[in-house]
């Protein structure tokens, strides 16, 4: 049971779908069920495995779901009693843990070039889910991508139209040319992506955005597209331009500042 219980969490987490471990510590007393059984638990209440059944296991349920909402393990104590809130009567005591498993946050490249290389790069040492999109065969393969989770080659607003996004991906546009994109941009600028940038001169950025406002794309979803890309730290050299569009990412994900931490935590001295 418990090689299933693991395995269920593990594909939900390929598929990117979050899930809860509930473990059972500690018990003291009678019980239902004993000390290290488990059960996984899902946002839509679906369940594997067991913690006792019956009341106890009922809100362990409902804890876990708050946990996987607000992404934090969490520590609770059962009273198996009339007098504690579940109301059984096995009359002993319960400590449960929910571990949270999370999926890796997923970054898409679309574009296989130089500078999509040296982003691929970053994003492994990081441990993004890299997926690489590329029209060119020799460009997006594994002999320049090795060890990427996925490489979709063929038609790049065809393919990405089709690809699963959420908010937990993160977009970054380096196709060879501003028509590739401009067709990567038009099917991404209005999905649930906690990231988009494209990269490109004021200039491009501005023929791009219009061209797409005349497509019938939303002003508001453009304003909130990272263009011209990444933080004003990096030469014109393909790994340098990679690491200032990845530290921009970072700012985003975990909510960051352009402060140095020095400014921020003084050190008296």
């Amino acid at each position: 049971m418990e090689e299933k219980i693991l395995k269920e969490i593990y594909e939900s987490l390929s598929k990117g779908h979050k899930a809860a471990l509930v473990t059972i510590t500690d018990i003291k007393g009678s019980t239902p069920r004993k000390k290290g059984s488990l059960m996984a638990v899902w946002e839509d209440g679906r369940i594997e495995g067991s913690v006792g059944g019956g009341n106890i296991e009922y809100s362990a349920i409902e804890k876990a779901i708050e946990c996987i909402k607000k992404e934090t393990d969490g520590q609770f104590e059962f009273e198996l009693n009339d007098e504690g809130d579940l109301h059984m009567q096995c009359g002993g005591k319960a400590t449960l843990y929910v571990k949270i498993f999370k999926p890796r946050s997923k970054l898409l490249i679309i574009g296989a070039g130089h500078i999509g290389v040296e982003l691929f790069k970053l994003a492994k040492v990081i441990d993004f889910y890299t997926v690489i999109f590329d029209d060119r065969e020799e460009f997006a393969n594994e002999k320049r991508f090795n060890s990427a989770d996925e490489i979709i080659v063929g038609d790049i607003g065809g393919k990405l139209s089709q690809y699963p996004i959420d908010e937990n991906t993160y977009i970054i546009i380096v196709t060879r040319g501003h028509k590739c994109d401009a067709d990567a941009l038009k099917v991404t600028a209005e999905s649930d992506a906690s990231y988009i940038g494209m990269i490109g001169s004021r200039k491009k950025t501005e023929f791009v955005m219009k061209n797409l406002i005349g497509e019938g794309i939303g002003r508001e979803a453009l304003k909130k597209v990272y263009a011209p890309i990444g933080i004003n730290i990096s030469s014109q050299e393909p790994n340098e331009i990679a690491f200032g569009i990845m530290s921009e990412i970072l700012m985003v994900k975990n909510e960051g500042s352009l402060q140095h931490l020095k400014d921020i935590k003084k050190v008296d001295f």
